[in-house]
């Protein structure tokens, strides 16, 4: 599989440049790093010494408060850790920087200039080995700029070898392409570019004339094979130094040509070399029959669509807050949350101006918040207008809370596999599907159009009591339009799309790689903490059934 790749350049006075890296706390209490873009946003905040920073304007809905490390989500409140981690410097690349490149090139590109070789301990090793193997073998070509003239490269401390590797040792060499023929394994990930010994430093894929030899585009499986075989030999006869490599079986030969430039380095600090198979990235579940598929005892139907939920007519916001509030005479000595101004002066609101007086005060009855009416009923207005109230203070919720989700349809059944961590039950499997459509009133751009990226989506929860609860929730939530919203994506920062709507699902069904998997002995805990923070509990269940 051939993939495109590219270097990026970062100012050393930025976060990259000085180490810095920083995480915010996932679910599993686990850190995870925001992307370069946003890290050097909330360094350079956080160096001018802001108290905060609001990432909308590079397509979040998350402000960044110093004070507490903590990420406020400004559509929910939601509040997670942050935290300031010092890592490795970028190394310096002195001289112009070069052009921006992506690999493989397009046919017509011309070839990039040659670029000086490193000096540095690591790449005098790499050159050493290459030229041991003689002008034949395919090598790393160090990418790094130097002015520097490279010195004699000291003869590294690894184990000699003789003409035949024996069982379990694997030649070192400089080159990551046969890689690529073998299902999967890698080392530890390094920079520098590929290119072919005694060629040019264009990138692979550009011929330079009748005589080139063929880019890495144009082999296939069998040509990468039979070039690491080839080139193993090589320099098996050579002499090559080779380093002790622990086999994936234990027992077979590892190819002498997978040991790479990790395998270089790490032999020469004197440290075991093991190569492993990374984890295995799995999404679905092995193909299911539809004899195979079953119904959710307790649960009728196994489909439900929903469509826009209209407001009840013919009560005003004056009349849906009178449920909620008490009138307060003698206003407390505190601001208003809404406006910020003085409760005993009053409302600060500037918009619509509804029809209440804007001295007036009321405390809601529940959580005893106490805000200006004029507040409140201008807040219902700019809302979904649905007959239900949500504390601006504490998320308290009155009434029955509905969404903006659009238009989809939501199948759910059970599957003949557990997934890991439930090896006691099967699978309830889950699939959304939400068409692209038009913006209505109640959404961010009314009248504009909206996409639906990754539909239909696949979510599983384990076939148990609690699985089986949870499911009965998100069916609630689905019904009153909570589970997705429109928005902007926080991965792909697309704005007027359909986003998850603080619900989180497991959409990985055989692993936990991308932190939307199992096991996570956690996660059902969590997402009835976040539906209860929608307002749907197991009393919504009776409200629905009455």
């Amino acid at each position: 599989t051939i993939r495109p790749v590219r270097r990026s350049y970062y100012d050393p006075s930025s976060a990259p440049g000085k180490g810095v890296v920083w995480e915010w706390e996932n679910d599993s209490g686990t850190w995870t790093p925001y992307d370069m873009d946003v890290g050097i946003t909330i360094q350079r905040a956080y160096e001018k010494q802001h108290p905060w920073v609001d990432l909308s304007a590079i397509g979040f809905c998350y402000v960044i408060d110093f004070a507490t490390m903590g990420q406020i989500n400004r559509q929910t409140q939601r509040k997670r850790r942050v935290r300031r981690r010092l890592d490795m410097v970028y190394p310096l690349v002195s001289g112009t920087l070069p052009k921006s490149q992506s690999w493989p090139a397009s046919p017509g590109a011309a070839a990039a200039p040659p670029v000086p070789a490193c000096t540095c301990p690591q790449c005098l090793l790499v050159m050493s080995v290459k030229a041991a193997a003689g002008p034949g073998a395919s090598t790393l070509q160090p990418r790094k700029a130097a002015p520097a003239k490279p010195p004699a490269a000291p003869k590294p401390p690894l184990p000699a070898a003789g003409p035949k590797a024996p069982d379990g040792v694997a030649v070192v060499r400089g080159s990551l392409k046969p890689l690529a023929a073998q299902g999967g394994r890698r080392q530890a990930a390094s920079t520098p570019a590929l290119s072919s010994a005694g060629a040019s430093s264009s990138p692979p894929g550009v011929g330079s004339g009748k005589g080139s030899r063929p880019g890495l585009g144009t082999l296939n499986r069998s040509h990468l094979q039979r070039l690491a075989i080839a080139q193993s030999r090589v320099l098996i006869a050579s002499g090559v130094p080779t380093v002790p490599v622990k086999n994936l079986t234990g027992s077979s030969p590892i190819n002498p040509a997978l040991a790479g430039i990790t395998g270089i380095l790490m032999s020469a600090a004197g440290l075991p070399v093991c190569l492993t198979r990374p984890p295995k990235l799995v999404l679905h579940p092995p193909p299911v029959s539809k004899s195979e598929i079953q119904s959710i005892p307790g649960i009728s139907h196994s489909c439900r669509k929903t469509t826009k939920k209209q407001a009840k007519k013919g009560k005003t916001p004056e009349e849906v807050l009178k449920k909620y509030l008490q009138k307060v005479r003698h206003p407390p000595d505190e601001d208003c949350t809404i406006c910020m101004e003085r409760l005993s002066a009053p409302s600060g609101y500037k918009g619509p101006q509804p029809a209440v007086k804007p001295d007036l005060v009321g405390k809601l009855v529940k959580c005893s918040h106490v805000f200006h009416l004029h507040c409140l009923v201008a807040m219902y207005n700019n809302g979904n207008k649905d007959g239900s109230l949500q504390c601006p203070t504490c998320k308290t919720i009155y009434g029955v809370k509905t969404g903006t989700q659009p238009p989809g349809k939501m199948e759910y059944h059970i599957i003949p596999h557990a997934l890991p961590g439930h090896a006691d039950c099967k699978t309830i499997r889950i699939i959304y599907n939400i068409p692209p459509g038009v913006q209505g009133p109640e959404h961010p751009n009314p009248g504009k159009s909206f996409t639906a990226r990754g539909f239909p989506r696949h979510c599983y929860l384990p076939d148990s009591e609690k699985g089986r609860k949870v499911l009965k929730l998100l069916l609630v939530a689905w019904d009153r339009r909570l589970i997705f919203a429109i928005g902007t994506s926080s991965t792909t920062g697309e704005s007027d799309t359909v986003i998850w709507n603080e619900i989180h699902h497991k959409t990985e069904f055989g692993s936990n790689l991308t932190g939307h998997g199992y096991p996570d002995i956690n996660y059902l805990d969590n997402v009835l903490a976040e539906l209860a923070a929608q307002g749907i509990t197991e009393e919504s269940l009776a409200q629905e059934k009455d």
